[in-house]
């Protein structure tokens, strides 16, 4: 019998059925704003997410808001509807920008005010200066001993060419009334006249001597710029004892001690500024001295375009008109902040020993359950396949495999992919000793993971040292997939054994993202592995993978069909059913295949940490698509997808989201889960992501967030539940049932 299918009555292509991404990615950020406005978040965790958001913010203008500047800089190569909807979308960009940094200082002024009841005041300047003189007079000899010396004043408007001024940094700028004869901040013509008037002598004309004194009576402003040293902490202590700590801002004793860096001179009016640049930089591939190229696009980012201003509330009208106009920055791309700039600096705040008490409680991570009572990793991994979900579970086993394999003389070769890696990687480490002892070694390292370039480069250097074989990528793609093959002699015969990850391979930010490893001895995956490294390291075609989908084009194409089958096998009576869970929904095809599968009656559950361009619940396209997203704790960074296949369920995990830039222009791996034991746990965490009601919001159909409430039902916080469990398997006897016994009545 024929399922009987409904109509639909939508286009799934129409333009306004899509969110755009960069407004989409600007609710996301406000949802990480509003965990930092959140009074039932502890108060450390506040200031981390308050921290967060401008790190965020940050990121997208460096690369988002960059892109599309690019855009109006290049018009005459594009076309007058191109030009005017980059106008249009920085224009709406500003607009939000505006209003969520507006909202962002109001909770820093309030938070900065709360962490008092810890013991911690942060002083403004000016109130120092009118309720404490003897703190004053300390901050100032702190100032002239400790600070002064390492400070370089700089004349902007008297130097030629104007000097770099780097992104990200704070700056203190001071608008100077300055008498001419002053020997730095005289202008060119004024310096010549001076020269001018001390050839004259007294006896030839003492008129000029008299009008040299009118000269040096005279007046002009100017603006100077002191760079703040990075790396002083920008919290100054001026008062401690047992029950409180004050500090104030190192800008701000800057700001109000600068007339020792300027004698003879007077402060006008003084600012804190901060630019951002564009680092938006394209790197092609396939070019002779790739490395090169790499680390000569790094260091272009230097000299790039200013893409936006940030200064501080009621700054100086002049000062702010003249570095606009140094800087070439437009109106709408000028934040004036009622809060400290650069609130990243949050992050130290946070870790302040006095909110020890302000923070969520630990939870450290445990020995992953599939590892349990484990002696022998490799036996265990050939015995049945292994899953490790961080950071409820330890990376360390990750690390420890792969130090193992480097000592393990029965190890015969290694093989690796790496994105992103922390500073002191422990994997690259191994690898590096795994050459050493005599492996084969090759490892992918992707110059190209945006804003990591430098660290990787240094590491293939270390890796080239060392005896690796290393590739710096592949032409025309970035590598983002997460795959380590061991290949290993056993009783003269070779075994392989696999890890793969929706996570990078970074034993940092394995404690703070959320990611689903597998490591597994399936011949089937295995095989796979093997033909994807035989991709990377040499010319070797794709002839057909087993279980492994890598390709961009067979990747697009995979998930596609998976949707469509999941149309074809939906009747009203037993509804397919499709549910994700990624970072990121972008992809104009796989959206437009979603919208067609809800209008054929498959119920569909999105669960999107970030972008979403996917409109939920329009009726007759999207009605039975729901789409909720969890802010917490640790960053969700895991890609799950299952389908129901008319009840012969099938479950996958990936390195890549449903985004453009993944499904065409990345190297990923989607990899199915065949064991049913974990494919059983990774359902149930699934499950709990998408029936989260305590940090999870869902998305209405005109691109707003509403926070889900748990109501009359059970309150569900995903992260929670999951760390638990995770302990739970591992103290709990696996030999013993728990067993639940009934309190008994008390007697009277």
């Amino acid at each position: 019998m024929t399922p009987k299918k409904s109509t639909p009555n939508i286009r799934p292509d129409l333009p306004e059925n899509f969110i755009a991404r960069d407004l989409s990615w600007l609710a996301f950020n406000q949802r990480v704003l509003q965990e930092g406005l959140d009074t039932s978040v502890p108060l450390a965790e506040r200031l981390k997410f308050l921290a967060i958001t401008s790190s965020n913010l940050d990121e997208f203008c460096k690369v988002r808001v960059a892109g599309a500047q690019q855009l109006l800089r290049s018009a005459p190569d594009f076309s007058k509807s191109q030009v005017k909807k980059a106008d249009e979308l920085l224009a709406e960009i500003s607009q939000r920008t505006h209003e969520l940094v507006e909202v962002q200082s109001a909770g820093i002024r309030n938070i900065l005010r709360e962490i008092q009841v810890f013991g911690l005041t942060i002083a403004p300047y000016e109130f120092l200066r009118e309720s404490s003189q003897p703190q004053i007079a300390y901050l100032r000899e702190y100032f002239e001993r400790e600070i002064l010396p390492i400070l370089t004043p700089l004349a902007v408007e008297d130097m030629d060419p104007m000097p770099l001024l780097p992104a990200l940094q704070l700056y203190v700028a001071l608008w100077l009334r300055v008498p001419e004869s002053v020997g730095y901040l005289k202008s060119s013509e004024t310096q010549k006249s001076v020269r001018r008037t001390n050839r004259c002598t007294q006896n030839e004309n003492r008129g000029a001597e008299k009008g040299l004194k009118k000269k040096k009576e005279s007046f002009t402003e100017k603006l100077a710029l002191i760079p703040v040293p990075s790396q002083l902490s920008r919290f100054v202590p001026f008062f401690a004892s047992g029950e409180r700590m004050d500090f104030v801002f190192l800008e701000e004793i800057i700001a109000h001690n600068a007339d020792m860096l300027f004698p003879g001179c007077e402060v006008l009016a003084h600012s804190v500024f901060r630019l951002t640049r564009d680092e938006d930089v394209y790197i092609p591939g396939g070019l002779n001295n790739y490395a090169q190229e790499v680390e000569n696009a790094v260091l272009s980012r230097k000299h790039r375009e200013v893409v936006r201003l940030e200064i501080t509330a009621n700054s100086d009208v002049r000062t702010c008109s003249r570095l606009a106009e140094m800087l070439n920055v437009a109106e709408r791309d000028i934040y004036e902040i009622d809060a400290p700039l650069d609130a990243t600096v949050l992050f130290e705040l946070a870790e302040n020993p006095r909110l020890q008490n302000a923070r969520y409680p630990d939870w450290p991570p445990v020995e992953p359950a599939d590892l349990k009572d484990c002696t022998n990793i490799y036996e265990r991994i050939a015995q049945r396949d292994v899953m490790l979900i961080t950071p409820f579970e330890k990376f360390t086993p990750v690390v420890e495999l792969l130090e193992k394999a480097a000592e393990d003389p029965d190890v015969l070769a290694i093989k690796q992919t790496l994105y992103r890696t922390s500073g002191d990687s422990p994997i690259v480490k191994a690898l590096i000793k795994a050459a050493q002892n005599g492996k084969e070694v090759s490892v992918l390292v992707e110059l190209r993971a945006r804003f990591d370039e430098s660290r990787n480069l240094r590491w293939t250097q270390r890796l080239e040292e060392a005896g690796c074989h290393v590739i710096y990528g592949i032409v025309g793609f970035k590598t983002h997939a997460k795959a380590m093959l061991i290949i290993r002699r056993e009783k003269g015969r070779i075994m392989r054994y696999v890890h793969l990850s929706t996570g990078n391979y970074n034993d940092k930010t394995a404690k703070l993202y959320s990611d689903i490893a597998l490591m597994t001895c399936n011949p089937e995956i295995t095989a796979d592995v093997a033909a994807f490294f035989n991709i990377l390291t040499g010319y070797s075609e794709s002839i057909g993978w087993k279980r492994l989908t890598v390709e961009p084009r067979l990747l697009k194409r995979r998930f596609i069909e998976l949707i469509e089958r999941e149309i074809a096998v939906s009747t009203p009576e037993q509804p397919g059913c499709i549910r994700a869970k990624i970072n990121s929904l972008e992809d104009k095809k796989v959206i437009e295949a979603l919208y067609r599968a809800s209008q054929h009656g498959v119920k569909i559950q999105l669960n999107v940490r970030g972008i979403c361009c996917l409109r939920p619940g329009i009726p007759g396209l999207s009605e039975n698509i729901e789409v909720t997203s969890i802010i917490d704790r640790f960053l969700e960074h895991a890609r799950i997808f299952y389908f129901h296949n008319g009840g012969d369920s099938e479950v996958y995990l990936a390195s890549s989201d449903w985004m453009t830039r993944n499904l065409e222009h990345r190297l990923e791996i989607l990899f199915p889960i065949l064991s049913p034991p974990i494919k059983k746990r990774i359902l149930n965490a699934l499950n709990l992501y998408l029936s989260d009601n305590q940090k999870s919001q869902q998305l209405n159909p005109d691109g707003t967030w509403t926070k889900r409430t748990a109501g009359r039902k059970a309150k569900i916080r995903a992260q929670e539940i999951l760390y638990r469990e995770a302990v739970d398997a591992v103290i709990m006897p696996s030999a013993t049932p728990l067993q639940y016994v009934p309190l008994q009545r008390p007697e009277n």
